[in-house]
């Protein structure tokens, strides 16, 4: 019961706060509760102000923005119940009075000023500047938020930190977006209570006085009683809220520091002890200045003097014990280093386990290049690594692996190279400081450069120094920089081997993700009668020819309603692409139409009559000559219109759609094979060709 109390302790405040602004405190208790209030208001401010002087993070207050709206609203309450008072009977509990007449001392014009003074302190200098330093930093960490989340997906593609480091350190960009957010609004109440301070205090004086003039007091005692009165419960509400405005610069301007307010200013006033040095001496040499006090300058100079001596020494002796720590580290580690020889290093067999390890992408860079990768030298390669994720994944519907990269001083220092699963699939030079010139046919007059070959294409083209760019630009050429170049060949190889790329794993993944929104269709689907395995072959088989896998469900709803022809998982694949058919248009169409190479009817039935079934599927079987005829006539049709149709499409009859694929791919590479059922119907075709014996 106790326990429950406790945790709507807050709750209860709060509506207390509310209803404040209502009873008449003063009254209740002879003043006693108002008087009690007005000093948990000291203390509470008291409590904020050094709890911020000790967190090492801004994060770690992050209730900060609410506490402060609290007691504003807390101080505002207080505020009514005093003014009730020191209108209706001219004073209002105990702590006002001794307020006043601490302060004023006998003389309410002394007493006026000073609190004059400590209002336009709290109010012209920390409440606005804690106010200025908020906007700022609310829309410094908003503009910076972007760049923040890139270097964290830049670490996690280069494995400096793992998924969940990467989780972690997003929500905390998240939390001081919306931290610093809320403290440019609190701030506001910060300011607010000061303008309503003094909106009060004067409501006291004047509406104190002239009710005492209409019950007939004298003047004099009128402005004695009241005035007291109005200094007291001014400086009630002052010294609460300029704790609290100094809470809140403290907050707002220590957002760069590592440790605690204390060990910030030792670190920061120690580091250079030459300052107390110097600062000593120019306190002797103001001794010789006529009317200074010589033995308080004095006694300062030879403090700080010796200060310094002092901070100087601790300084000397703190580097030589972290030089013998350090000396005493590398010993140690020296002693648990590897082996010196190979041979005892790979005597233990876990060591040897470690050398099975396969990166799924991983690129080697000559060192010419390292810069380019390295975000510290201001390379923005890994940047566009985490951009081609990104495009991939929309355009696909497969994310594609961490890209491991590292130096490899084996190769020609303008070289780079990209392994699949640990093999070498294709390499390619760069120089670095030139361009990469496309001649797409428009050049007016050539431009000087070094011949090459484009590496992810394959076309000529030519590498143009840096002197030369405005030129090649003007006569025509497309100029490409070295590390698009890189990006361009790294993508192209990776939608070629994306099959490859694509595991169990990922399926798994991009399974539970659609469990989520469509959890009863994958619970009757996966793991029976449909595994992982035979998901992955079926996912594997669609992005081999090209077809996106973003739309799992329909994928998935397909495989549902064609179990019984699991068995041929060619047959599958066929109406699973026949599914996605919006899909595979939408992909391979342009301006919804389609140029093609149609097939003779006549080629269609001669590849149905060879197709043979067996247990483990279907397959082709037809005599050498027959396929090296319709490979001929193929390649005789692609030859006549590739130059003018970059993506060529040979478009067949369902059946034979996927026995034609197979029988080509072999000879003609990066050719496209649709069938009609896989077109929408919307799009116009158009045959720029056809295939006949």
């Amino acid at each position: 019961m106790l326990k429950r109390m406790m945790s709507n302790v807050f709750a209860v405040f709060v509506i207390f706060i509310i209803l404040a602004l209502i009873i008449p405190l003063n009254g209740i208790m002879g003043g006693a509760l108002l008087d009690f209030l007005l000093l948990v208001n000291i203390g509470l401010s008291l409590v904020i102000l050094l709890t911020t002087m000790y967190i090492k993070d801004a994060l770690e207050f992050s209730i900060f923005p609410t506490i402060l709206l609290i007691t504003t609203v807390f101080r505002l309450a207080l505020n009514v119940s005093t003014t009730r008072g020191i209108l209706s009977t001219g004073q209002a509990g105990n702590v006002i009075a001794t307020f006043g007449q601490f302060v004023m001392g006998g003389d309410p014009v002394v007493g006026f000023i000073i609190f004059i003074i400590i209002f336009l302190a709290n109010f012209l200098v920390i409440t606005k500047g804690s106010e200025r330093v908020s906007e700022v930093a609310a829309r410094f960490t908003l503009d910076a938020m972007p760049g923040k989340q890139m270097s964290i997906d830049a670490d996690l593609n280069t494995g400096a930190i793992t998924d969940e480091e990467a989780k972690l350190r997003r929500a905390k960009v998240q939390r001081e977006a919306d931290f610093f957010g809320s403290m440019d609004g609190a701030t506001k109440f910060v300011k607010g209570d000061a303008i309503m301070s003094i909106i009060t205090s004067l409501i006291n004086l004047i509406g104190g006085a002239i009710m005492g003039m209409v019950s007939g007091m004298e003047f004099g005692d009128v402005m004695s009683t009241y005035s007291l009165a109005t200094v007291g419960d001014g400086l009630c509400s002052q010294i609460p809220s300029l704790l609290i405005s100094v809470a809140t610069g403290m907050v707002v301007t220590r957002t760069a520091s590592e440790g605690s307010f204390n060990q910030d200013v030792k670190d920061s006033f120690t580091r250079n002890p030459i300052t107390f040095i110097i600062t000593g001496g120019v306190m002797i040499v103001l001794m010789l200045v006529p009317g200074f006090p010589k033995i308080i300058l004095a006694i300062l100079g030879a403090v700080l003097i010796w200060a310094g001596i002092y901070l100087t020494r601790l300084k000397a002796r703190t580097a030589a014990e972290a030089e013998t720590e350090a000396a005493a580290k590398q010993v140690e580690a020296a002693k648990e280093q590897r082996p010196t020889t190979d041979t005892d290093y790979y005597r233990d067999i876990d060591n040897v386990f470690k050398l099975l390890n396969v990166e799924q992408v991983e690129m080697e860079f000559g060192y010419s290049l390292l810069h380019l990768v390295d975000e510290r030298s201001g390379g923005n390669f890994i940047e566009r690594v985490v951009l081609f994720r990104k495009q991939f994944a929309m355009d696909m519907g497969m994310v594609i692996p961490s890209v491991r990269m590292r130096d490899n001083p084996d190769i020609n220092p303008n070289q780079y190279i990209i392994k699949i699963k640990g093999e070498e699939v294709a390499r390619g030079e760069i120089l670095v400081d030139h361009y990469l010139a496309l001649d797409n046919g428009d050049v007016t007059m050539p431009v000087d450069g070094i011949d090459t070959i484009e590496p992810a294409f394959g076309i000529p083209a030519r590498w143009i120094s840096e002197d030369k760019k405005v030129a090649a630009d003007v006569a025509g050429y497309t100029l490409i920089d070295p590390v698009s170049v890189m990006i361009t060949h790294l993508s192209e190889v990776i939608k070629q081997h994306c099959s490859e790329i694509l595991t169990r794993q990922d399926v798994k993944t991009m399974v539970e993700n659609i469990k989520k929104t469509n959890a009863t269709m994958v619970e009757d689907l996966i793991p029976n009668p449909i595994s992982y395995g035979y998901l992955q072959k079926v996912l594997s088989m669609l992005l081999r020819e090209g077809v996106p896998i973003r739309d799992m469900e329909t994928i998935l709803e397909t495989l549902s309603d064609h179990v019984s022809s699991m068995k041929d998982i060619d047959i599958i694949v066929e109406y699973v692409r026949q599914a996605l058919k919006r899909t595979i248009t939408r992909r391979f169409a342009e301006a919804n139409s389609l140029r093609v190479i149609t097939i003779d009817p006549r080629i269609e039935d001669m590849i149905v009559a060879s197709v043979k079934k067996s247990e483990q599927g279907s397959y082709l079987s037809m005599d050498p000559d027959t396929i090296q005829r319709i490979v001929a006539k193929t390649t005789d049709e692609v030859n006549k219109i590739k130059d003018v149709i970059p993506n060529i499409i040979i478009l067949t009859s369902p059946i034979v759609r996927v026995y034609f694929k197979k029988l080509i791919d072999q000879f003609l590479q990066n050719i496209t094979v649709l069938s009609y059922s896989e077109i929408d119907s919307s799009t116009q075709i158009q045959s720029v060709g056809s295939i006949s014996l």
